[in-house]
């Protein structure tokens, strides 16, 4: 299994999406989140998803080529128009006015829709708290929950995300979870493996708890709090739902076809966002410390993100990085 650098996933990933049709600024933009997550053990959202990436270039699922469209109809409210593109570019693009939007109004939300699957939330709540902003951030997906003791499937993973500034250029602490008790990948590649999954995780197509993968993803996932207190993270799903696509003008999860599929209508997603500027309470920072220190008394414990090793190279598969290669000489030589 060869040892790769993150800079060299980073470099090939923009190969194969340039190779692929896209720009290459927005193939820049995606190889950094790509690099990103690979940096941070988040194999699903990395080079997991690249094949898909250039499969749904060369299908038209997803343009490469679309320039965002910026607008701020309202003092508090930025939104961008994807154009059926990577939603990476389209923060990006937005990404500066939004904070001055914040600075000078002290909260400001950030729509972005008709955009594709956004993969790893906190790339995007991390950029926002880098340049001082607590960030808010929140998507939905292709319909894998049933409302707790149900059998139809109404929204998906539906991940929320969450980051803070250190007052210094850094992040304080940040998370990036699903409302559901795992992420769909841990279901996907468990049945990959051809392993079982922990009771707990999801139900079979009766409602009945499940080990089989297989059944789980023909089944509903279970809410964060599992099959007794579900009822919790199906609040935050639905919370998540609303925003994600009640403010943004997005799909609704049970409106999303499978993301991975390489052809088909574009995902049409909605990303929501909030970016509060911190200054706007003079105690914020002292607060801040203050909930820290007290976490780090804890023995082992720390805030979620907080002091965080990143890899600077991982180990990839064989067979992914044997794929990688044949991407980046685009799709008459990949299998796509």
């Amino acid at each position: 299994m060869p040892h790769i650098t993150v800079t060299e996933i980073e470099v090939i990933t923009r190969k194969a999406l340039v190779a692929h049709g896209a720009a290459e600024w927005i193939a820049a933009e995606m190889a950094q989140a790509v690099a990103w997550a690979e940096a941070r053990n988040n194999r699903i959202c990395g080079l997991y998803y690249v094949e898909s990436y250039c499969q749904q270039l060369v299908s038209g699922r997803v343009s490469g080529t679309v320039d965002p469209v910026v607008t701020r109809p309202l003092a508090s409210r930025i939104e961008v128009d994807a154009s059926n593109g990577f939603a990476q570019p389209a923060f990006e693009k937005a990404l500066d006015q939004s904070v001055a939007a914040a600075r000078e109004t002290g909260t400001v939300n950030v729509a972005i829709h008709r955009a594709h699957t956004c993969t790893a939330l906190g790339y995007f709540t991390e950029k926002a708290a880098q340049k001082g902003m607590i960030a808010l951030g929140m998507t939905n997906a292709s319909p894998i929950v049933a409302p707790p003791g149900g059998k139809v499937r109404v929204i998906g993973t539906n991940p929320m995300s969450f980051a803070v500034p250190d007052g210094k250029g850094g992040v304080a602490m940040g998370f990036d979870q699903s409302t559901t008790t795992v992420a769909l990948g841990r279901i996907t590649m468990a049945k990959a493996a051809g392993e079982q999954i922990p009771e707990g995780w999801a139900v079979d197509v009766d409602g009945q708890p499940t080990t089989d993968p297989e059944a789980a993803l023909k089944g509903s996932l279970t809410s964060l709090g599992g099959m007794e207190q579900g009822y919790k993270g199906w609040g935050f799903g639905l919370m998540v739902e609303l925003l994600a696509a009640g403010m943004t003008g997005g799909v609704a999860s049970c409106d999303v076809k499978p993301l991975k599929a390489p052809e088909g209508d574009p995902h049409r997603l909605g990303q929501f966002f909030m970016l509060i500027d911190p200054s706007a309470s003079p105690a914020f920072y002292d607060r801040l410390s203050q909930v820290s220190d007290a976490t780090a008394e804890n023995t082992g414990s720390r805030m979620p993100g907080q002091n965080k090793v990143l890899n600077e190279a991982v180990d990839v598969p064989d067979a992914l990085w044997a794929l990688m290669q044949s991407l980046s000489n685009g799709p008459v030589h990949a299998d796509v």
